[in-house]
């Protein structure tokens, strides 16, 4: 589990892009695509994510980055991200994802 303090990881307003430090120690700024929750799934809040290199790279197939997003209840500025840790998860949450991009 990864824990944010969103006011140190958000470095633009229009699109936020977070720093995300990785298992392996390197780190990788990702755009936001979307925040969107599963009511399949208890409401829980999930993010999709683009690594700013491919959101920028000429080439239409960038990988979506998928977490499920915690808020700190006591500081709404603070959020964690979790693996999905399912295959049945993952299926159900792209599944809402593609609505959702259909629909912008």
């Amino acid at each position: 589990m990864s824990e944010f303090n969103e006011n140190d990881n958000i470095i633009e307003e229009e699109t936020p892009v977070l720093h995300l430090e990785l298992e392996d120690g390197t780190e990788q700024d990702c755009a936001v695509i979307a925040l969107f929750s599963v009511e399949e799934l208890d409401d829980q809040e999930y993010i999709a994510l683009i690594t700013v290199e491919d959101l920028e790279s000429d080439d239409e197939e960038g990988a979506l980055l998928l977490y499920r997003y915690n808020e700190d209840p006591e500081d709404p500025d603070t959020f964690s991200l979790d693996n999905i840790e399912t295959d049945e998860e993952y299926e159900i949450v792209t599944s809402i994802l593609d609505e959702i991009l259909e629909d912008e």
